[in-house]
């Protein structure tokens, strides 16, 4: 069942609704330092994917359609994080605190693995009622839409600026600029923006990249960027100091420290790994609790 959706009081925006019980740090800190690129904090973590293809084999063993691979699970389990730890799911606009109205996670398909390959973007949007399968299931319509010739809204509108003299191209985009402030670009423009989404995800590993930092942006209200990277060995101990090498992926994870403290991400960190490491916690509804 959808979430009914509440009526906007005076200061929401249409993508997010303002935050007005903050603590004194949060309201100031906004207004000290405005823009998302200065408040940027990196964490870095390296996953032990066993578990993970463990699970992939069972699944995919069960379903053949369109098979399970890592950056799914990440996928899924990024937005169960976002889900179950709203203060990740905030973002600061015109320095101002709102606490975005849906959980979505965007990122960009290839088209055609070339150097000439054009790109698409694509986004999904998640219920509190989906699950591994249902998100499964939207990120295969949205990889499929986005490999065909059709035009996402954003890169037709894009496509169209484009064409215009420069100095109107110019004039353009920062008036959209002072839009995107007050949080009233048109949907045409920014319906399927990836900075307009709780996160961005980035698989380099698919394209033979190690992770490693991303910035965030000033345009749009996106406050966390996870970067995928390219799958290795890796030598490490285990708890009998024996050398082991195990397959693992390093993720890149870029935050808008204002949203919350140390503490917070330091928990919303330990529950993602919680749930790469049990996979089948996917299973469950994206907002039934789990422990960590």
């Amino acid at each position: 069942m959808a979430k009914k959706k509440e009526r906007r009081k005076f200061g929401d925006r249409k993508d997010g609704k303002l935050i007005r019980d903050l603590d004194p740090m949060h309201v100031i800190t906004p207004v000290l330092y405005p823009n998302r690129c200065d408040n940027e904090a990196y964490i870095s973590e390296r996953i032990d994917l066993a578990p993970i293809r463990a699970y992939l084999d069972k699944i995919n063993a069960e379903e053949d359609v369109f098979p399970y691979t890592v950056f799914h699970i990440i996928v899924t389990a990024v937005i169960k994080v976002l889900t179950l730890r709203p203060k990740m799911n905030r973002f600061v606009a015109n320095k101002l605190m709102y606490q975005r109205n849906e959980v979505s996670a965007s990122f960009v398909v290839k088209k055609l693995f070339s150097d000439d390959g054009a790109e698409a973007l694509a986004i999904v949007h998640a219920e509190d009622e989906d699950t591994r399968s249902t998100i499964h299931e939207k990120l295969f319509k949205q990889i499929s839409v986005s490999r065909s010739d059709q035009l996402d809204r954003s890169s037709e509108s894009m496509d169209i600026v484009s064409r215009l003299p420069r100095r109107l191209t110019r004039l353009f985009c920062e008036f959209c600029c002072f839009l995107d402030k007050i949080g009233k670009c048109p949907e045409v423009l920014i319906g399927t923006d990836p900075y307009y989404t709780s996160c961005l995800l980035s698989n380099l590993g698919s394209i033979k990249l190690k992770s490693g930092y991303h910035h965030l942006t000033n345009w749009g209200t996106c406050s966390l960027f996870v970067i995928i990277g390219e799958i290795k060995k890796t030598v490490s101990i285990d708890e009998n100091e024996q050398t082991i090498i195990k397959e693992t992926v390093d993720l890149g994870i870029t935050v808008d420290e204002r949203l919350a403290d140390g503490y917070y991400y330091s928990k919303s960190i330990r529950l993602l790994k919680k749930l790469l490491e049990n996979p089948e916690l996917l299973e469950l509804p994206m907002n039934e609790p789990v422990e960590y």
